[in-house]
């Protein structure tokens, strides 16, 4: 039978629903009230940004890797350091040493106390002790010192990415200012640092060379240079018997640019595994089959370089954050007055025209400066040799085998002229970099129009 209902009976169902609906809202309200939305992808996406940015600048100034084990139980650095009045050997590393090798001090990490007495001239930085006192306070840009459970006895010395790509503003004297993330020291011994050390014998046994001739080749690098590639294919010297060492490139002005380093072995987060654990001698997994060729790599071949993997790993998990504040450090722009305004424009017209055939502006595109895309070039094409290009891994077109380097960007150039230009510093000056490619590319520029195109050159 069809069920029936009275106009009464709606009416009591459709309020008793009705309430049943009005409470069931009530108590959904107040259970989304106690548990808060998650906050969308674009808040994680800003928070996620605000964390790897925070991250990366501590990583970059302060981590080591783990690499004590190699520069304090190895090489015993901290020995040389602290001086034999302070249970090392020798008589230990000042102030005034530090800085000549070009070692930097943070001024933001030192108390108000220490900057007066500095100021007053209370403080002796002829003094180890002094030395020691600022490794206390992580006031040496790069250097992390430990110490003894009493803290007067440093018992090891770690290096981080700041060692050689930060300096200081010499805001407060020569050598002691504010840090500028990602410039490189071209002040920095890197070799004379390192032959600080009272025990090199593991470098000489890796080499296969004397003690002596270990100590020639670091003395060789000169201030702002360091040779990544000495490791891996054991060449210390160029055929024309000059150093084979390479200027220490900057780490800022990299976003939007393809391979990194002057002969393009990979990219950011490549080239900071590979220096943290083969350079830096951090304590991490590392793989790169090309390091296996006896024949191009046989000191890295022969240590087994190619794949690392220790039972704990103290590089990888640091990598993301790294890259992040690499990328987001900019170019430095180039202070008024250090450059003619006039001639600059002048000589952007004449980057980015050229002679109508070609220009700078064909490789170094602008707003990144290098090539969008692929960005390594063959020494014959830039019309220079190519050995330091053949100390890198190979690349290979149509099955030839090629080598080249990297177009590198131009941003911030200003701030980077100490100790030349090219991966070698073989141009001593801006112009010597023009007039080399006003020959190699047949341009003709006159004297005015070259003047013009250094004056864009310092500005960018």
């Amino acid at each position: 039978m069809a069920a029936t209902f009275s106009h009464g009976r709606i009416s009591r169902y459709f309020l008793v629903g009705s309430a049943f609906i009005a409470f069931g809202a009530i108590g959904y309200r107040a259970g989304f009230a106690q548990q808060p939305a998650e906050p969308s992808f674009e808040a994680q996406s800003q928070a996620n940004a605000e964390r790897l940015l925070t991250e990366g600048r501590q990583i970059f100034r302060y981590q080591t890797f783990g690499d004590e084990a190699f520069w304090g139980q190895t090489l015993q650095l901290h020995q040389a350091i602290q001086g034999a009045k302070f249970g090392g050997v020798g008589g230990g590393l000042s102030p005034k040493a530090a800085l000549g090798a070009g070692l930097k001090v943070d001024a933001a990490a030192l108390p108000a106390e220490v900057v007066a007495a500095i100021r007053r001239g209370a403080v002796d930085l002829n003094d180890p002790a002094t030395t020691l006192a600022l490794l206390k306070l992580n006031a040496v840009v790069g250097v992390k010192g430990n110490f003894d459970p009493s803290g007067k006895r440093l018992v090891s010395v770690g290096v981080t990415c700041a060692l050689c790509h930060s300096t200081v503003d010499n805001s407060f004297a020569p050598g002691i200012g504010q840090r500028l993330d990602g410039w490189p020291n071209r002040d920095l011994n890197v070799g004379a640092v390192i032959a600080l050390s009272p025990d090199l014998s593991v470098v000489d046994k890796l080499l296969g060379i004397s003690d002596a001739t270990t100590r020639k080749v670091l003395a060789s690098w000169g201030p702002g240079k360091f040779d990544a590639e000495l490791f891996l294919d054991g060449k210390a010297f160029r055929p024309d018997g000059k150093s084979a060492a390479t200027l220490l490139p900057a780490a800022y002005g990299l976003a939007g640019v393809n391979l990194h380093t002057y002969t393009g072995w990979g990219s950011v987060p490549y080239w900071n595994a590979f220096v943290a654990n083969l350079e830096m001698h951090g304590v991490g997994r590392f793989s790169d089959e090309r390091l296996n060729d006896p024949k191009k790599f046989p000191v890295a071949a022969r240590a087994g370089f190619a794949h690392l993997s220790p039972e704990t790993d103290q590089v990888t998990r640091y990598l993301p954050a790294l890259q992040f504040y690499q990328l987001s450090l900019p170019a430095p722009q180039a202070p008024p007055g250090s450059y003619d305004m006039a001639a600059a424009a002048r000589g952007e017209a004449i980057f980015n025209r050229g002679n109508g055939k070609t220009s700078c502006a064909s490789c170094h595109m602008p707003p990144t400066f290098t090539d969008s895309g692929w960005n390594i070039h063959t020494g014959r094409e830039i019309g220079i040799d190519d050995f330091q290009a053949r100390r890198s891994p190979s690349w290979f077109i149509n099955g030839r085998e090629v080598v080249g380097y990297r177009t590198t960007p131009l941003k911030g150039l200003w701030s980077r002229q100490k100790g030349g230009f090219y991966h070698d510093g073989r141009f001593a000056t801006l112009m010597d970099v023009v007039n080399h490619y006003d020959r190699q590319f047949g341009l003709r520029l006159t004297p005015r129009q070259k003047a013009d195109l250094v004056e864009y050159l310092k500005s960018l």
